[in-house]
């Protein structure tokens, strides 16, 4: 069974398979999706010194005793200006599991919304012929949304050129696609190249 996807600047709609574009939407695998690409983003490399990595600190500051202060064994101490961290913070991997078939079911599940929410297009023509932003702003203000992101099969120079500078306007090859970018979206417009590329990677 197929499903239809509207083609812009056309009255005709183009056929996309059920199996990928006819998902029940799953709410919760979305958010955990969502959750696990932005934590795999974190650089996770702070990091601080403790006691046993602060310089110095081998000899007793004062004996134990009639000094009238309080004892100290060492000047890297916490509690002194130049000891460590208490709980310092270390380098730490934020990688999330997620099995294969989960992000698959996840990615279905999403594109699966966007058609039923009316906000994926399919277009046939050329977005740009030459590396002008005004041009490719005509054709994007007519879809009246402003979070727009373009999937393409590769990614051409001119396209890349005209679309750099437009605000809330991204555009990713199908290889490179990730939930972040579909769930942030007003409006997704694909080539057919980029749609079957997609079907039959999560068919």
């Amino acid at each position: 069974m197929t499903l239809q996807i509207p083609i812009l600047n056309e009255k005709d709609d183009m056929s996309v398979s059920e199996a990928v574009f006819g998902q029940v939407f799953n709410e919760t695998l979305v958010h955990q999706l969502v959750t696990r690409y932005l934590a795999g983003a974190r650089a996770g490399t702070k990091a601080q010194k403790t006691r046993s990595d602060v310089s110095g600190g081998g000899a007793k500051p004062w004996r134990q005793k009639g000094t009238g202060r309080a004892r100290s064994g060492t000047t890297r101490s916490p509690l002194w200006r130049t000891g460590g961290v208490t709980f310092a913070a270390r380098p730490r991997n934020y990688d999330q599991k997620l099995n294969k078939k989960m992000f698959r079911v996840g990615i279905r599940s999403i594109l699966s919304e966007l058609l039923r929410q009316s906000r994926l297009a399919i277009t046939n023509e050329v977005l740009v012929t030459t590396p002008k932003t005004k041009e490719l702003t005509v054709q994007l203000n007519a879809l009246g949304s402003k979070r727009t992101l373009i999937v393409v099969r590769s990614v051409d120079k001119n396209l890349a050129l005209a679309s750099r500078n437009i605000p809330y306007v991204q555009v990713v090859e199908a290889a490179n696609l990730n939930p972040v970018l579909l769930v942030a979206a007003d409006k997704v417009i694909m080539t057919p190249g980029a749609l079957k590329q997609l079907e039959e990677c999560f068919a």
